[in-house]
Order: C-alpha cells, then structure tokens, then sequence
C-alpha cells in the first residue's frame, strides 16, 4: 500500500519548474473597487483586467495561486471543447452556438496576443485541435460535428488519419488553436496585477458576504474585505445567494498522467470521441525532451469506485501507443458541468447587481476561464460584453436544463440514501499505513485513515453541506462527496466545495 497521501495534491508537471510568486495573507481591512475569490485563471485574469482599467483590485486565495483546477489542467487553449457544436445548433440555436465559438475563440486570441505583446515565457505554441474516431458511431458524431462547423463558419479540416500511433477512423481538426504553461502564464498575470496596484493575498479563506449595505467579505483571517463589487471565482461558487449552483451543476473527475518518450512529437492536441474518452498534448522542453500528457477516464466526483485503476488504464493506454513511455507524474482534476454544459457567467442574479460569478467550465477551463474574466471586466468597467447574454448564471433553457436537473438531482436522492444504508467496509485495526476505508467507531459510522507513519485520524464521515456520506478516494487519499462534489484532507479539512465547514475529526492523531 502506498504512502498517505501518494502524491501532494500540488505535484503536477506544471509545478516541476513554474515560479509562482508567494504573497502574505490578508492581515488588516481593505477597501477596494473590486473583491475577487479565488487565484486560478478565472480570478487572475478578471484581476489583470480590471486592474488594467484602473480599478482598486483585491484577490483572496484560501490556499495558493494555482493549485485548484488551473494548476491540474492538460492547458489547452482551445474553442473546441469535444463534440459540441451540433448539440448547441440543435439546444441553443445557430446564433447561440455561434455566440460561444466566438466568446471562446476571443479567449484564445487574448492569450495569444498578450503573450506575443509581452513576450511572456509559457512555452505557447498555436496548434490544430483534433477531435478523432475510432468506431462508426463517432465517425458519425463527427460527420455531425463537421456540418456543425460548416453552418457556424468555423475554420477546420476533415482527416481519414492523423499523426499518432493510433489508428482512427476520421478525424475533425479545428484551426488555430494553442496550448502553453499555465502556471507561467499566470505568474505573469500575478506580477502585472502588483504593478498595477493590485492586492494578492494568499492563504486567506472567505467565509461569507455581507450584503447588507455595501458588498463585504468575511474572512476567516477575521479582517473585511470591503468592495463595490465581488466576483466569485472559486470554482464552486462560493456566493450562492438563493442561485442553488449545487444543483444546477455536476462535479466530474478526470486523471492525467505524464511521461517522457523518446518519439519526436508531430504537433496538434488530439481528444477522442468515443468511450474511453482519451486527450493527448505534448511539451517540448529546452532540452528537446518530449513530455506526452494523456488524460481521460472520467466520472462523477465521488463516486468512481477504486480510483487507482484510473491512472493504471491511462499508463497502460499510453505504453501502448508511446514507445519508452517512462511515466513521471500523475494527478486528477475536478470539473463542475452545468445543465446545458454553458458556463455561468456574469450577475449572481438580477436581483444582486454587484455580485459576480463564473464557474463551470466542463474541463475547458484555459479558454473558459479566460472568456469569463473578459466578459465579467467589461461588465464591470463598462456596463455590458457583447457575449454575456448566453452565459448569464440565471438563464434557465427547458431543453435540455429540465431534464438534466431531474436526472442530476435523483441521482443526488439516491446517493444520499445509499451513503446512510450502506455496510461498513472494515475494521480500524485492520488498517495498513496509507489506507483509508469506512469504519465503525464509537457507535457510529465513521471515516479512518492511517498515515505512513502510523498516526490514525477518525472523520464524520457526513458531508457538512448537505448530509450525504463522503467515501475514501484511493487514488488522490481524499474524502469526496457522491452528492454534490465536496472534497475533503484525510483529517477532514475542505479541500472543495460546495462545502465551507470540515468533516467533524472524531479523534485527533494518534500513533499506533
């Protein structure tokens, strides 16, 4: 059995080599035009921005910059998001499918041309985007995607193979993509919102808002953060304010593991159309050493049975096609998908003007993230985006919304029955150093790890946001909620939301 926890949550590729500035926590009152939560690349972004139009600018982290889902990601920049176009003509109409090729495709050309302006060193490179099939049911699916395309005038490419050791079928190629580092990337941002006389403040945890005259945070550090207006860019919405986001969206995990081959990389970003889902992106380092990133294997967050074999079917998959495939790391993401797989972004509700929020971004955060800080700065600073109607967080479409409310909801009703009439699964002292399981313990259902070094940390195993029972997560060592997607340490600290308090610890550490 592996250590406790096998690898750090911020172990990624991206971390081997990024220099992320590090900034004190929130230490006394701050008064600002804008409040942002959250240091991934939605806040960040939303931050430049705003601090570039001359706003007074805030941003609080409750841990540090970049080590939620920005610094998890496979960092493709990129508006094609899956096989999406045809199912948006047919749910959002020709207009609406456009309106989001083109909010994204402005997101990527943002970063484009703000890395090219400032000659920021992320190893960016403009790619082709590949969507491939392997069966006839996906050539169809692209068939459809193609004609998709066609009608909303997006630039691309029909292949019968592409330049991988996988045969397939087809193949649809959208042009003028990219991909980059994203930590490097945002540690620029983070030093420009500085110069720019912006505020960053690491380890600072908000608890609520205040709305009852002038917008103000309440952090855990026990100073305000006063603003005239506050963005919500924690990835699960942190203000909810009656917008009930845990039920209009679902929590999904994903895996990706990296390994250096000795093949020569012929350019593009690949993700397969059909079951198991598979993305593929390479780096190239100064060196000329070939790092492959492969990713996939996805499921509803706490509820993907032994989630070690996720990464064991991506190294198997990647050994197979990647020859000398030496693995170096592995992590998973968590993602949120709303009901009709359109981000919420914009005003928390009509009624709450100076609230803001952008969140769900369905695994396309680089581009998701950055056309919802481009979008919530200039509603900020200017009153309107030419974009945001779509994205509006309080937007409601009878089809397909309904109908994937219901389904994600009774799944939620179901979950939580289970999670109440379910066996425990072992014994206390039947646990191995680096093991996690449910237990009996006291009278009660409980939750019990035991670290490498022996020391034991007994959990409430009821989630605090809703009630539902957390289940051990093998692969990450993390208590994870089927209900709605809450994440907590093996100690029962949150790690995500929608949750704000810890699992109650039952018994404190103890060596054994």
């Amino acid at each position: 059995m592996s250590d406790l926890p096998k690898q750090p949550l911020e172990n990624t590729y991206w971390r081997k080599d990024a220099a992320m500035p590090a900034f004190d926590s929130l230490s006394e009152s701050v008064n600002v035009d804008v409040a942002i939560i959250g240091g991934g690349i939605s806040g960040l972004t939303t931050a430049y921005l705003l601090s570039q139009e001359g706003k007074k600018v805030a941003l609080l982290e409750a841990d540090r910059l970049c080590e939620g889902t920005t610094g998890h990601t496979t960092a493709k920049i990129t508006a094609q998001h899956g096989a999406i176009y045809d199912e948006f003509v047919n749910h959002l109409g020709v207009g609406g499918a456009k309106t989001y090729y083109e909010a994204n495709q402005r997101a990527v050309d943002f970063v484009r041309e703000l890395v090219e302006e400032h000659n920021i060193p992320c190893q960016f490179e403009m790619e082709d985007a590949y969507l491939y099939a392997t069966t006839d049911q996906g050539v169809e699916k692209l068939r459809k995607e193609k004609e998709a395309y066609e009608v909303l005038d997006i630039p691309h490419e029909w292949h019968e193979s592409i330049p991988l050791n996988i045969p397939v079928k087809a193949a649809l190629s959208m042009k003028n993509q990219a991909q980059f580092h994203p930590l490097k990337y945002m540690a620029f941002l983070a030093n420009e919102i500085v110069k720019n006389g912006g505020k960053i403040f690491e380890h600072t945890v908000a608890l609520d808002v205040n709305h009852d005259a002038k917008p103000t945070i309440l952090t855990k550090n026990g100073f305000p953060v006063t603003a005239s207006s506050i963005v919500a860019a924690s990835h699960f919405p942190f203000i909810d304010k009656g917008g009930l986001y845990f039920s209009r969206m679902k929590a999904d995990r994903s895996y990706i593991i990296s390994g250096v081959t000795q093949e020569s990389w012929p350019g593009g970003m690949y993700l397969h159309v059909d079951r198991p889902s598979r993305s593929i992106r390479a780096c190239t380092n100064e060196e000329g050493e070939t790092t492959i990133l492969i990713g996939g294997e996805h499921h509803k967050a706490g509820q993907g049975g032994d989630t070690r074999s996720y990464y064991e079917a991506l190294e198997s998959y990647a050994k197979a096609h990647f020859d000398s495939f030496d693995l170096t790391y592995e992590w998973s993401a968590q993602d949120l998908q709303t009901l009709d797989k359109v981000p919420y972004i914009g005003r928390l509700s009509p009624v709450h003007t100076d609230l803001f929020v952008a969140t769900g971004y369905r695994k396309w955060g680089m581009t998701g993230g950055t056309n919802a800080a481009i979008i919530l700065a200039n509603v900020i600073a200017h009153g309107s985006d030419k974009y945001e109607d779509i994205f509006l967080p309080s937007r409601i479409h009878a089809d397909p919304s309904i109908r994937h409310f219901l389904k994600e909801n009774l799944n939620v009703a179901a979950e939580l029955i289970k999670g109440k009439v379910s066996p425990d699964e072992q014994s206390i002292e039947s646990l191995r150093n680096g093991e996690g399981a449910a237990v009996h313990y006291d009278g009660q259902k409980a939750g019990a790890c035991r670290t490498s070094a022996g020391e034991l940390y007994i959990v409430d195993t009821t989630c605090t946001h809703m009630g539902c029972e957390v289940g051990w997560n093998k692969a990450d060592q993390t208590w994870d909620c089927p209900c709605h997607g809450s994440r907590f340490s093996y100690s029962g600290d949150v790690i995500e939301g929608p949750a704000k308090k810890p699992l109650t610890l039952l018994s404190p550490k103890k060596s054994s």
